[in-house]
């Protein structure tokens, strides 16, 4: 009885979405709502991501434009959007806020291409854990006489293919993302 890999393979591409997820989190240069994924506001007593309490607009290339439902909550935003990691100060008129990217520079582009590199390395690793605990399986299946050796050595092969597509497409993924960075 081969090893099923499903359970291995839906494990891969959870760590694939989220690596994607967390790139689209960085700051390419451009506006990109996503940058606010991982900011929370206090909203009556409960973090809430911005995207739950406001409208958020591309305005234009550079120009992200955020307009909360509920007037009173427009300086919670306004701080937590300070108190992050984002590195823009929100311009606030009252009834909206205006956050304007600049250019990167070319030593800010290398610094995130190595910052994505890094990410796309503690991907692989998630992968090659993944595929660990397969043949860590496959190997009691065998000890345990579930498997024929011709059948670990097929589920070996089955589990090494899985980790190859998908470190491929970790490859591809950082590869994409490095190379807009870079243009921008």
């Amino acid at each position: 009885m081969k090893l099923d890999t499903k359970i291995y393979e839906e494990k891969m591409k959870k760590t694939i979405s989220s690596y994607s997820e967390n790139l689209s989190t960085i700051r390419a240069g451009r506006a990109n709502p996503d940058v606010l994924k991982k900011i929370n506001v206090d909203y009556y007593g409960s973090p809430t991501a911005i995207s739950s309490i406001a409208e958020i607009k591309v305005s234009d290339a550079r120009t992200l434009t955020i307009t909360a439902w509920d007037k009173s909550i427009m300086k919670g935003i306004e701080k937590a959007i300070l108190t992050s990691d984002l590195g823009i100060n929100p311009q606030n008129d009252g009834s909206c806020i205006r956050l304007s990217f600049p250019p990167m520079t070319e030593e800010r582009r290398k610094d995130l291409c190595k910052q994505i590199s890094k990410m796309g390395e503690d991907a692989k690793v998630a992968i090659r854990n993944i595929r660990r605990d397969a043949n860590d399986k496959v190997k009691a299946d065998k000890k345990n006489s579930v498997m024929t050796e011709d059948e670990a050595k097929q589920s070996d092969k089955l589990v090494q293919d899985l980790t190859d597509k998908y470190i491929k497409e970790i490859d591809t993924i950082t590869a994409s993302k490095t190379k807009e960075i870079m243009e921008i």
